[in-house]
């Protein structure tokens, strides 16, 4: 991220992470967070000058129902990304390649995550 407050207000706020430390990042004293998910250490957002330059997908979070975390989110404020080139349904879930569904939504530096489930 290319500000640590504005990523601690997107994972902490909108998308509900709870810090499971912070730490230094170079030469910024507070300037990284290690967030867990499914019982551990899941994702290291950390301030960078470099913070959203790929336009690949940073990560994955599998869930049992989308629809029930898209909902949960589109009500914290988060966008889901929609490509021209795939059929979104009104929340912006498509269906994945091989089975299953997926949505993609951004953080505020345009840093691409994935939701993705089964059915």
């Amino acid at each position: 991220m290319s500000d640590i407050q504005k990523a601690v207000a997107f994972y902490e706020g909108a998308l509900g992470l709870r810090a499971m430390r912070s730490g230094p990042s170079a030469t910024i004293a507070d300037g990284s967070r290690v967030y867990g998910s499914g019982g551990g250490p899941a994702l290291n957002v950390y301030q960078s000058v470099t913070a959203g330059k790929t336009p690949a997908t940073l990560g994955t979070w599998y869930v049992d129902d989308i629809d029930q975390v898209v909902d949960e989110l589109t009500s914290s404020g988060v966008e889901f990304v929609r490509y021209e080139q795939l059929e979104h349904d009104a929340k912006g879930i498509t269906a994945r390649a091989g089975g299953g569904r997926i949505a993609w939504f951004q953080d505020p530096d345009g840093n691409t995550f994935a939701l993705e489930a089964d059915v």
